[in-house]
This record gives structure tokens, sequence and C-alpha cells, in this order.
């Protein structure tokens, strides 16, 4: 590294290496790039809309209409990060949603129970096929081919038609926002602009936390200008929505969506799970080098069985949420909902050969899916051409991803 793109702090007998802006952009070219890359989707559609795009209803709407996609890619990442794959998340989808519906309209359970009854539904599924994957052997892509067969058939058996769902509370899930706790603040909904300053003061420490941590140890850090820089985009982006979130809504409902809440949860704690807990090192390592992972004494087997336990378990809250937003349950709810999981996961940066991927950069490549179905229905393109579009973005982030690893190889 030469004296001119970079530079050596002193901290007590320890030199740290600040990393020069070339060494970032093209070592995250990729990190860098997905975020880049929603930002010129959502400018583009914004432009073919008219300005509808960023309408604040809009916005909502763009959340609570994908947020099967957003957790279902949650569960889907860990897969592939495993070198395996999930087909039959959709079919799976239209079976726990019946269930759930003929559990609330013919067997009387409210809707609490009703929740109830699909999650564990959903991790008996799920411990289904991670008991086929990781101790039988059978390969991740028949298991779940045959899961997409065997659900979809069950759904049919169990919805029939279509099952309606009436319960007030339980629709309300998708569709109503957190209570304002305190009121609106003249237009704008209080518990929204709460959530944004908290977020805004988060991503700051997070960023500052990361580089000190990184002095400390002695680790190439950043150039505090390049984090000034990420922290004010960051910091214009988390604001801006949270404007389009703050004055959604009317002046007794509005604000954050509840589906917002669930899916923020949930990223949290699968972030956390990734990248702070043994399980979530073990992930990768498996997906990384199974052989290396095996001889190094991780339990391979159960590292399966739990990725595939989650997947069922997240597949079971995109279930519900379904249901609740579509108000009935049909034998045909669910499909394709696997390949938006596993095309948001791929956009996002997760290698197709595994070992490789981030929850933020699923979750980028999920909201680059949402925006091009709220883009193209907003444009009212049909059906056909936004299957076509999405499948030519898939192959080019796919391709990207190989091109990528070649130059760097």
């Amino acid at each position: 590294m030469s004296a001119a793109n970079s530079a050596a702090v002193k901290k007590g007998d320890d030199k740290v290496e600040t990393q020069s802006l070339k060494e970032l952009l093209l070592g995250n070219a990729r990190s860098y790039g997905i975020f880049f890359a929603l930002v010129v989707v959502i400018i583009v559609f914004q432009i073919l809309t008219g300005g509808r795009l960023l309408n604040p209803n809009n916005v909502v709407a763009l959340f609570q209409q994908n947020a099967y996609v957003l957790i279902a890619a949650i569960g889907m990442l860990m897969v592939i990060i495993a070198t395996h794959i999930d087909l039959s998340v959709g079919s799976v989808v239209a079976f726990i949603g019946g269930v759930g519906a003929l559990a609330m309209k013919n067997w009387g359970l409210n809707w609490f129970l009703a929740i109830v009854l699909m999650i564990v539904i959903g991790l008996a599924i799920g411990a289904w096929h991670g008991f086929w994957v990781a101790y039988v052997g059978v390969p991740g892509f028949v298991t779940t081919l045959g899961g997409m067969l065997i659900f979809r058939g069950l759904a049919t058996v169990v919805a029939g038609e279509s099952i309606p769902v009436s319960d007030p509370t339980f629709r309300a899930i998708s569709k109503d926002y957190l209570p304002n706790v305190l009121g609106f603040w003249g237009d704008f909904s209080s518990n929204a602009i709460i959530v944004g300053v908290v977020a805004i003061v988060l991503v700051i420490w997070m960023q500052l936390h990361k580089r000190n941590n990184a002095i400390k140890n002695g680790l190439p850090v950043q150039p505090m200008s390049f984090v000034v820089l990420k922290l004010v985009i960051a910091v214009a982006a988390i604001a801006y929505v949270t404007y389009l979130l703050a004055c959604s809504g009317n002046a007794t409902q509005g604000g954050i969506p509840i589906v917002m809440l669930i899916i923020g949860v949930l990223i949290g704690v699968y972030w956390f799970a990734l990248n702070r807990t043994v399980y979530g090192r073990n992930v990768y390592a498996v997906g990384g080098n199974r052989k290396a992972a095996i001889l190094s004494g991780i339990d391979t087997k159960a590292t399966d069985f739990k990725i595939f336990l989650n997947m069922g378990f997240l597949t079971s809250i995109a279930a519900v949420i379904t249901l609740s937003r579509l108000a009935s349950a049909t034998a045909q709810t669910g499909m394709e909902f696997e390949m938006d999981a596993i095309a948001a996961c791929f956009i996002g940066g997760t290698a197709v050969t595994g070992g490789i991927g981030t929850i933020p950069g699923a979750m980028v490549g999920a909201l680059i899916m949402g925006v091009l179905n709220q883009g193209l229905s907003i444009m009212g393109v049909d059906a056909a051409w936004v299957k076509t579009i999405k499948g030519l973005v898939v192959i080019a982030a796919v391709a990207y991803d190989l091109v990528s690893k070649r130059k760097k190889g």
C-alpha cells in the first residue's frame, strides 16, 4: 500500500492502517453496488410513475404487500448460504394459511390460537424437511421439490376454493398501524418520528462503534471522511422514509405499519443470530467448506436441521401476514413466493455457491423486487411482463456475481 493511498494511526504501540478510498470501493463493490442499484431503481420508477411511487401511501403499501418476500428472504438466505435451496415456500404458505383460516372459521379458534397453530405447523414442516436433508442425506432441492408438491396438494384439500377470514383483529395485522400513543404532532405521526430518530442514532452509534473496535484491535479502518459520507447518506435516507411514513394515513391512524414492526424485529433477531452467535458462524462455515467444518468439530447435521427449522418458522410468519392481507385462504395462494425469496437473496449478493450472504443485502434485494412489483403495478404493466423483467434482473444479478468472482480470482 502506497503512502499516498493510506495512512498510519498510532494507538499505543500499535499501528492501525487506514484503508484508501480505492481499496474500500473495490473491496466492497458488491455491497455498495446493491444499495446504489436500489436507489437507481427507485429513481427510475419514480420518474416512470410520474412521482406516484414515493407517495406516502404507496410506500406503506410497498411494505405491506411485499412483507412475505422480506420475511421469507431471511430464511432463504440461511438456506442458500449453507448450499441448499427451498422450493416449497409458496406451497407451505398456502397450506398453513388454509389450516389457519379453517381453524378460525370452522373450529372456533380465536386469532391468537390460530396464529400459534400456524407457527407450530410451520415448525413441524421445517423439521420434516430438515430431517430428510440433514439426517437422511436427501438434497434440499429434491426434498423441497417434493414438499412443494405435497403441500400444494394438501392446500387444495384443506382450502378448496376459498375460506374467508372475518376476524377484524387478525386482519389488522397486515393493514393497520401501531398506535400513536403520543398522538399526532400536527400532520405527522409521533411514532414514525420517534422510530426514525432512534434508527438514526442507532446507525450512527453502530458505525462509530465498529470503527473504534477496529482501531482497538489493530485492524484496517475506513477513513473518517468516508464514514461521515456513509452516515450522511444513511441519515438522509432514514429521514426521508421517516417523513413519508409520518405523513401517511390520517388524523387518527398512520405512521408505522404493524408489518414493519414484525419485519424489523425479525431482521434484528436473525442479524444478531448470524453475526454474533456460534450458530451463525456454523452456518457460514458449513456453506464455505463443509468438509473443513466437519473436521473442525461442527455438527453439520444439526446445523442443517436448524436451518430448515428456521425456514419453516419464517414461512409460517409469512403465511400469517399473507392470510391477514388477503382475508381468505385459497389453494393458489403463495404461487412463486419461493422464487421471489430466492431472487431477493441473489440480487442482494448471496453467492450461488454458498458461504456468502448478508441479511442487509437480502433485504435490499427484497426491496428491489418490491419496488419492481409496485412500480410496474402502478404503471399498469401486464403480469406476464412483470415476471419477464424480474427474471432478467435475477439472471443479471447472478451473472454479475460470477463475473466479479472471476475478475477477483
